[in-house]
């Protein structure tokens, strides 16, 4: 067998669909598992609906996610990719060869492709054998000279040697054409795997650029990881078959392959992906995290441009584990750079019918005041010697004191979060907390 060479064929008319990043990695992913190639080539030729904007949208997109390709004209380096509107000499070549082999005649002005009398068999990589039949001869030029998508999207399969198509299963009523093209020039098709499509997270229906979560750019805006969309895209339709969802990339690449792709369509789960991004970021090092953290921090007036990260560090280093997304991170971790944080009205509204805290607050308010040490283990040491003295549980003093000094009923754990603030801020914070109380 040849070498393997997919291609991924977008059309650059909108934004980047989260199924057309699916097919994108789905074929790059093959490419890498059997050392082949990754082509890139934009179908632009609908000069009304393409846009600057959207083929800068979806390179971006691709970049982000890691899908580097393989080949192509030396532009926007390493490779720009392919453009079928700097192909058209490519096509009327193909063209005039189809019509001097008399398998397309020439009508009203358009060029028309003369079908076989039998059915096409399409022997697909992912859902076996399809029988289908072109029953009358279709157009491949029209008047005005352009060529149709059918028969440029085959010219540039032949062209780039192109081994195997996979693209999503809307695109099988398009197959027959494609092979009755094929067999007009005497070549063999390449091998087709139609990849299950994707649906809407409720509801019935093909997930489309209008419902919510479908657009790559909207989980960069949000601050999503790349490897994590990437890592939750791979399962859209595939898995590696022992229930993991989380793999590294390189062992995705190497469990890869067309057999494992599922013919059921893929519901889109967004709760699934926000858990995998959650997991992404719990395995970041904290520089990485900090260097994300950072200007959003920034941005929301909790940190300047001046402050140094090791503050910052020591925050994020008590608080990953319990970090759901990088987009919320200021809201998450506000009340380590801010005195003003909202408290939370249910926790509170527990903490007051358990009884007044301020007992509890001012005991340990006094311990704290004579605390020297504020190690974690000093400080879990002085609550037990204020449990055992006043025949309480540590509860009693951890629930209203965390409370008071975030402002939240959980977060990190107790005494590295009163480590981290540091003594003149808990006992200002705790002393607040009572007068509120009251």
């Amino acid at each position: 067998m040849s070498k393997v060479r997919v291609r991924f064929a977008p059309s650059p008319t909108g934004f980047f669909h989260i199924g057309s990043a699916r097919t994108a990695l789905f074929n790059w992913l093959y490419a890498r598992h059997t050392g082949g190639t990754f082509v890139l080539r934009i179908e632009d030729t609908d000069l009304a609906r393409n846009t600057p904007e959207s083929l800068e949208c979806l390179m971006h997109g691709m970049k982000w996610l890691g899908l580097n390709w393989d080949e192509g004209p030396e532009v926007g380096g390493p490779y720009g990719p392919y453009f079928q509107s700097q192909r058209g000499d490519i096509y009327k070549e193909y063209l005039d060869k189809v019509l001097a082999s008399g398998h397309a005649y020439e009508k009203e002005g358009a060029i028309w492709l003369k079908v076989s009398p039998e059915p096409q068999v399409i022997n697909d990589a992912i859902r076996g054998r399809i029988e289908r039949r072109e029953d009358k001869d279709f157009v491949i030029a029209r008047s005005n000279g352009l060529p149709v998508f059918h028969f440029v999207n085959v010219v540039d399969d032949i062209a780039m040697e192109i081994t195997h198509v996979i693209r999503g299963e809307d695109h099988i009523s398009n197959t027959s054409k494609h092979i009755e093209i094929f067999r007009a020039f005497d070549i063999e098709p390449p091998v087709y795997a139609h990849i299950p499509l994707i649906l809407k997270s409720t509801g019935p229906g093909k997930m489309s650029k209008r419902d919510q979560g479908s657009l790559v750019e909207e989980y960069e805006r949000r601050h999503f990881l790349p490897e994590a969309l990437r890592n939750y895209l791979c399962l859209l339709g595939w898995s590696p078959k022992d229930d993991r969802e989380i793999l590294p990339i390189e062992e995705i690449i190497e469990l890869f392959d067309l057999s494992g792709i599922n013919k059921a369509n893929a519901r889109f789960d967004e709760k699934k992906l926000d858990h995998i991004n959650a997991e992404y970021i719990r395995k970041l090092s904290i520089d990485d995290l900090a260097s994300l953290a950072r200007p959003l921090l920034i941005e929301a007036g909790l940190l300047t441009e001046k402050d140094g990260d090791d503050y910052l560090k020591e925050v994020l280093t008590i608080s990953q584990e319990k970090m759901r997304s990088i987009e919320n991170l200021p809201e998450f971790l506000g009340y380590f750079f801010k005195d003003d944080y909202s408290i939370n009205e249910a926790a509170m509204e527990k903490i007051l019918k358990q009884g007044k805290p301020q007992r509890r607050l001012q005991e340990i308010l006094h311990a704290l005041g004579d605390q020297e040490d504020f190690s974690e283990s000093a400080l879990e040491a002085m609550v037990k010697d204020l449990c055992a003295q006043n025949n309480v549980s540590p509860k009693d003093y951890i629930m209203p004191t965390r409370l008071a000094v975030s402002g939240q009923d959980v977060g990190p754990a107790f005494y590295s979060l009163l480590r981290v603030l540091g003594k003149e801020k808990v006992l200002a914070r705790v002393a607040r907390f009572i007068a509120l109380c009251e």
